[in-house]
């Protein structure tokens, strides 16, 4: 594996790293990962990006700041910019971009799909929503994504969507991605959830430290399960492998 750090992405001078395998045969999929609600915390989601790197596809992730005058908006919008201006330059396929976030991550990148031009008429091929909240403004839009997506246009192809969430998180409760799953279902869209029994930290490979405040790497049995149960979906979706609509358990 190969590790890029540290690149400037935008003109307001955020950073993102960049995790792809050694070797690619060709042009990877890729995927953008946004992190949650603490600033600056592209470190975090070191583990995952890995694992989804190990898995074949190339791995964009952006610090933002959501406690930033626009609440991030700038940052985040960079970032999608910078992967579709350069993210042939390490070896990503810019056709086959998957959008992927944890926790306030996650629903920033559901509001994207769900809200037309939120993207400047950009749009994945896939969501991967990790341990998301869905009710509430989200920083990229201003909208709730489930006003949202009972205003959205039918006629419009679906971006898929697929969801995970531990069955043991105290920071955001797996109802919040069950609501979004039903209607997303009753409304036709392709979908699928998945509940791993593990906390908020650990479906993204890590534990919460209190003393440091922010998630650390985590060693224990269920974060490493969910962890590379979040990574293959994330793989899956980057590569066009549908996984079906059906929740799931693991």
């Amino acid at each position: 594996m190969a590790v890029v750090e540290g690149r400037v992405y935008g003109a307001s001078g955020q950073r993102l790293d960049v995790y792809r395998p050694a070797v690619l045969a060709g042009m990877a999929p890729s995927v953008l990962l946004w992190h949650g609600r603490g600033p600056d915390e592209r470190d975090v989601l070191a583990p995952l990006a890995r694992a989804v790197a190990s898995l074949g596809v190339v791995c964009f992730v952006p610090d933002w700041r959501p406690d930033a005058s626009d609440g991030g908006r700038t940052h985040l919008r960079e970032s999608v910019a910078f992967v579709r201006r350069r993210g042939t330059d390490f070896g990503a396929d810019t056709e086959r971009v998957v959008l992927a976030g944890w926790s306030l991550g996650a629903k920033v990148a559901v509001a994207a799909v769900l809200t037309p031009g939120a993207l400047d008429g950009w749009r994945p091929r896939a969501v991967v929503g990790i341990a998301g909240g869905y009710s509430g403004p989200d920083p990229l839009t201003g909208r709730d994504p489930l006003e949202a997506l009972a205003e959205a246009d039918d006629s419009v192809p679906a971006v898929p969507v697929s969801l995970i969430h531990g069955t043991v998180d105290p920071v955001v409760d797996v109802e919040q991605s069950r609501r979004l799953h039903t209607a997303l279902r009753h409304r036709g869209r392709p979908t699928s959830l998945h509940e791993p029994e593990t906390d908020h930290a650990g479906v993204i490979m890590t534990a919460y430290d209190p003393e440091a405040l922010r998630c650390r790497p985590s060693d224990a049995d269920h974060a490493r399960r969910a962890g590379a149960r979040s990574a293959q979906l994330i793989a899956a979706a980057a590569k066009f492998d549908p996984l079906g609509s059906a929740r799931t358990t693991a």
